[in-house]
């Protein structure tokens, strides 16, 4: 939904004001600064897995959601120019058919793919040899075309239906553009993202608590001098679900309360501006994955590390490490 200056109360009678400064100078200021970052960042992880082949299900996966953070790096212009209020309100009109779905669409494509990366990081410690089939590239590669498929399928009609006249007072709130098929069609979306990130979440915690023990384990077996670069090691598999609740959590937690606000007509509208901020802060760490996304690449893929223009000269060194380390292999999926 579009930020405008003044908003119906919940109850549809008493107007609501609400102070969008915050929105229209501090979160476009900031949201540039993502952008920028995260074009060169996914830039480079681009250039970097064009020179590695898809020779497991891990690189698929970073592959698939390198793919999901462009697409939505490149959506990040079109809202920082509609919250700014420097574009006209043709560009609005844009923004609330096209690409704040795609910006949404690849959001919960990023997330699935992170709960599959921490699956295929729980098979290869839990179930090192077994369940073959799950981790041949084969597999990997049907499932991520199945999850962008999916979504796609969903996000269309978001598009499609918004098709009421965009007008300079329409286009002010999204919903606007949307006639009732459209505006039903969009609740269920709704609630299937809802559902896709409190089920990987669910599975997530899941996966970690049992990855948690394994590394728990690993401390108590390992008495070694060498068990503090271990640590360090076996730490690294934990950046998966470090990003996945910096990023996706906070905005999952605060559009709970958000959404009740806006269909609970004895909401106070002091709540509701705070509930708003809430929603666009978190909405912000969200767009951060596109930023936080090459940790995962350089900490967990090995390969990606040596491709790095800056790690080349340290190649020579890696091996001995690795020997060193190599009791630890089933922890840190290096």
């Amino acid at each position: 939904t579009m930020n405008t200056t003044v908003t119906p109360g919940s109850n549809g009678s008493a107007p609501c004001p609400r102070d969008t400064q915050i929105v229209q100078l501090v979160f476009p200021a900031l949201y540039t600064v993502v952008f920028f970052t995260g074009l060169q960042l996914n830039i480079l992880a681009l250039w970097v897995f064009v020179h590695i082949p898809s020779s497991s299900t891990f690189i698929v996966y970073l592959k698939s959601t390198l793919v999901a953070d462009l697409i939505m790096t490149l959506m990040l212009p079109f809202k920082i120019l509609s919250d700014s209020r420097l574009g006209p309100w043709q560009l609005r009109a844009f923004v609330c058919r096209f690409s704040s779905v795609l910006f949404y669409e690849t959001m919960y494509v990023g997330i699935l793919l992170l709960g599959l990366i921490a699956f295929d990081r729980f098979l290869k410690i839990v179930r090192p040899f077994g369940m073959a089939f799950l981790k041949k590239t084969v597999f990997a590669k049907c499932i991520s075309g199945l999850i962008w498929f999916f979504l796609f399928f969903i996000s269309l009609p978001n598009m499609i239906l918004s098709n009421r006249e965009a007008t300079p007072s329409s286009v002010k709130k999204c919903a606007s553009l949307k006639g009732p098929l459209g505006l039903k069609w969009h609740q269920i979306v709704n609630n299937i993202s809802q559902v896709i990130f409190w089920t990987v979440f669910v599975l997530m915690l899941l996966f970690y608590v049992v990855i948690a023990k394994k590394v728990y384990n690993s401390y108590r077996k390992c008495r070694s001098k060498d068990s503090k670069n271990n640590r360090k090691l076996e730490g690294r598999v934990f950046v998966v679900v470090a990003v996945f609740f910096v990023c996706f959590a906070p905005f999952h937690f605060a559009r709970v309360p958000y959404t009740r606000s806006q269909t609970n007509s004895h909401t106070d509208c002091r709540l509701q501006n705070q509930l708003f901020i809430a929603k666009e802060t978190t909405l912000f760490l969200a767009a951060t994955n596109i930023c936080m996304d090459p940790l995962i690449y350089i900490f967990l893929c090995k390969k990606f590390r040596e491709r790095l223009p800056w790690m080349r000269g340290r190649k020579t060194t890696a091996p001995s490490h690795d020997n060193q380390s190599s009791h630890t292999d089933n922890i840190t999926l290096s």
